[in-house]
């Protein structure tokens, strides 16, 4: 097993290039040639953040296309298709360990600059994950880069990888989910004092890093038309430089449950984190008005408390036997929540696509979204969607599929048939196909 001590010359693990010989594709896809792609990830565990379920569902859709897919990731690692292999590049994996890595610095961290960096940036409440990783992954590119065709970096935005890319003349197409400014600015407003202001700048150093990384790459993709738009406002970069592809769904986990039962009385939502960006305490407040109307109802949040502005409104409220967090869910458990409950809610203040709310849909699940961000891209004419940081709003509307059997039937269906149309990865992976081939003839 690898420990957390050891440099990085030592932890990074062997690799074997993508092979040379074609692999047996469809007639429509054999006149294409497949493509060996490398995808950039510093965390990439789907049950840790939506960052892993990205990866894993993109992966999967290129090596469909009949592509050689490698991923490479820090820790947490991800879970990945069998036709998609992984190099893994071990951190100090500071933020797993039971004493969140204050006592971890070992003598031997002090001969690897990227480990000492990484400790000592950690220990003073800045988060470098994506840096550290950035010189990893660099210092690995420019021994094995040469083995692709073109790379993607899954927001990264390090400068270690952008010039490992340029001394090689490396293809690379970034992915930026959302502009990280937006949760910066989103957590400075909710700080209570001027003492958390500073911990949520020393937290959000990095991004000064991504801007200046954002303006020198050459090919943006982001998830939606509104996060597309809100990366060129926040970056300065023109918006034409930036291509939106929206998000698909895994439709073998995420469908319908052939004659499954909903719950009456069941609302759904996910929270990674207790973070203001996900609203999570306006959907209690909601909740908790709700009750009077509904004293049956059950709320569900995928997710972990911790303490914060939602577990603070759940105390006050006096809720906690009422709502119930459930964590470290498989796919096919993530499913069952959905297809069971009797709406999904989304009450996040921005989102750059809005995964869950698409999830649901593709289960047949009523959802009620926010205007924050992309979520009403993801929800379309179909789902509803109401005023961000209002919990009167998002009470009404529930209230109004809560007294509906009928309407939530109809909401679901139309969910449903949208997330069909558009949340495919079947008619979105050849899009990424599309803008690889542009980055790799733009180098050329």
């Amino acid at each position: 097993m690898i420990s957390p001590g050891q440099t990085l010359v030592s932890r990074v693990m062997a690799f074997t290039p993508p092979s040379t010989g074609q692999r047996d594709l469809s007639p429509a896809m054999a006149a294409q040639r497949p493509l060996k792609i490398g995808l950039l990830s510093y965390r990439s565990d789907p049950r840790v953040g939506g960052q892993g379920v990205y990866v894993d569902y993109l992966s999967a859709a290129l090596a469909d296309l009949g592509h050689e897919v490698t991923v490479i990731s820090g820790p947490p690692y991800p879970e990945l298709s069998r036709d998609v292999s992984c190099v893994r590049l071990p951190s100090l994996d500071l933020y797993a360990q039971p004493h969140h890595g204050h006592y971890a610095l070992r003598p031997r961290h002090l001969l690897s600059p990227t480990d000492t960096y990484e400790y000592f940036s950690h220990l003073s409440g800045k988060f470098v994950e994506p840096l550290t990783f950035g010189r990893r992954a660099g210092q690995w590119l420019r021994r094995h880069g040469q083995a692709f065709d073109v790379l993607l970096d899954n927001q990264g935005l390090s400068e270690g990888i952008l010039r490992a890319t340029q001394s090689r003349r490396l293809p690379l197409v970034t992915m930026i989910h959302h502009p990280i400014t937006e949760d910066r600015r989103l957590a400075l407003a909710a700080a209570p004092d001027r003492l958390h202001r500073l911990l949520v700048r020393r937290w959000y150093a990095f991004h000064h890093s991504q801007l200046r990384v954002a303006r020198k790459v050459g090919t943006i993709i982001s998830p939606s038309q509104s996060a597309r738009r809100h990366i060129a406002t926040e970056f300065d970069l023109p918006v034409d430089k930036i291509t939106a592809i929206p998000l698909g769904v895994d439709r073998s986990a995420f469908c319908k449950a052939p004659g499954g039962v909903r719950h009456e009385r069941r609302i759904v939502t996910t929270a990674s984190a207790d973070v203001p960006l996900k609203g999570l305490q306006y959907l209690i407040d909601a909740f908790a008005a709700l009750r009077a109307d509904f004293p049956d109802l059950e709320l569900t949040v995928i997710g972990t408390l911790r303490e914060g502005a939602a577990a603070a409104r759940i105390r006050a409220h006096g809720l906690a036997q009422h709502i119930t967090f459930k964590s470290g869910l498989s796919r096919e458990d993530l499913a069952r929540e959905f297809q069971t409950a009797t709406l999904l809610v989304s009450p996040s203040l921005y989102e750059g696509f809005g995964l869950p709310a698409a999830e649901a849909m593709s289960c047949g699940t009523p959802v009620v979204v926010t205007d924050g961000g992309a979520l009403p891209e993801v929800a379309g004419s179909a789902g509803l969607v109401v005023p961000r940081g209002n919990p009167a709003a998002l009470a009404e509307a529930i209230a109004r599929l809560l007294h509906d059997p009928d309407r939530r039937r109809f909401v679901g269906q139309a969910c449903f048939e949208r997330a069909e149309a558009e949340f495919n990865w079947s008619r979105i992976a050849p899009r990424y196909q599309a803008v690889f081939e542009e980055a790799i003839a733009a180098a050329c």
